[in-house]
């Protein structure tokens, strides 16, 4: 297995990278946590092959398990993991193990985040956008009053354990929605990346995208753990992709609305282009297949946590590899989306 270095000032952690990794959970878990009770928190879209394959291997832990999909990412549900926990006399010395997507890896990190006041947890991702993106930095949320990621903390996980085989139980929508992340990744910060999509077959080199992808993110975490400058170039695709996926309320994927979004933004025209060809070779769109109302549009991008008073950091590619970060008013917002 290939070892990341992460190092924050939060925490120190590394990320096992390499197929077959999911195997090797028990020895990176026993690193950590000898004599602490092991808690699986997983969802019900992870095939069960995946949760025995880790329970086995951690001595048939507890597992809680909750309903598959964006939707499951609220208080409520919140709530139920907190009250799981308690009821099964988890203490602060517990480690509790996210098993799954993006949605698993908040409730799970924003459960061990509060419960407590803090406990360790290992992320180990099994879609391809969390492997690529929302498994790494520390970023735990859930959504509130339909706005998503409203209520969260930062809190660095103590390891990860990214195993591209378990991707070949994804659909292609699936897998390409999570690949997007990557696409982002290499824009914003490696133009090798980007040409990765634009030359032979991209899954020859899904190793490689993957531990690229995880080498800009890392970067820019270190330089900037909690988001107040640099990190802000990680939502490139994401303002605008945000208010998509709140507005038609599930229709699209994370990874489909970010796609649209990075469209929408990108205004060199051959820089457009190849980011045209490299979106249709994913199968993503690049449009909204219906019109949207662009003042409910606006009004949610207002309430998305990187507003301010009356404008939005938004992120542009002026030269593929490298973003910058620029204030934008509403009045150029709502022009972008009519």
């Amino acid at each position: 297995m290939k070892k990341i270095e992460v190092n924050t000032k939060e925490r120190k952690y590394t990320i096992h990278l390499g197929c077959g990794a999911l195997n090797e959970a028990a020895a990176v878990v026993d690193e950590l946590c000898k004599s602490k009770s092991v808690f699986i928190i997983t969802d019900s879209g992870v095939p069960e092959r995946w949760v025995d394959a880790l329970a086995e291997q951690l001595g048939k832990p507890p597992v809680f398990v909750f309903e598959q999909g964006e939707a499951s990412k609220n208080i409520e549900i919140y709530g139920e993991i907190l009250a799981w926990l308690a009821e099964q006399k988890a203490t602060r010395k517990s480690l509790v193990v996210a098993l799954g997507g993006g949605v698993t890896g908040d409730m799970a990190g924003f459960a061990a985040a509060t419960y407590m006041r803090g406990i360790e947890y290992v992320n180990i991702p099994t879609t391809s956008l969390s492997q690529i993106d929302s498994s790494v930095g520390g970023k735990t949320a859930i959504d509130h009053g339909g706005i998503k990621n409203i209520v969260g903390a930062f809190h660095q996980p103590s390891a990860v354990i990214v195993d591209p085989e378990v991707l070949g139980t994804l659909s292609e929508r699936e897998r390409n929605n999570g690949l997007v992340e990557a696409v982002k990744a290499g824009l914003i910060g490696d133009g090798e990346l980007f040409e990765l999509f634009e030359h032979d077959d991209y899954m020859d080199h899904i190793e490689e995208i993957i531990e690229r992808a995880l080498l800009v993110k890392k970067r820019i975490v270190e330089e900037d753990e909690h988001e107040s400058n640099l990190r802000k170039v990680l939502n490139f695709g994401h303002t605008f992709g945000h208010a998509y996926e709140s507005y038609f309320g599930g229709r699209y994927l994370h990874g489909e609305c970010v796609a649209m979004d990075m469209m929408t933004v990108t205004e060199d025209e051959e820089k457009k282009t190849r980011l045209s060809a490299v979106l249709r070779r994913l199968g993503l769109p690049e449009t909204p297949e219906e019109e949207a109302d662009s003042e409910k549009l606006a009004n949610l991008i207002m309430n998305d946590k990187k507003s301010g008073r009356g404008s939005v950091d938004l992120v542009r590619v002026r030269e593929i590899g490298t973003a910058v970060i620029e204030t934008t008013g509403m009045e150029e917002i709502r022009k972008m989306l009519k």
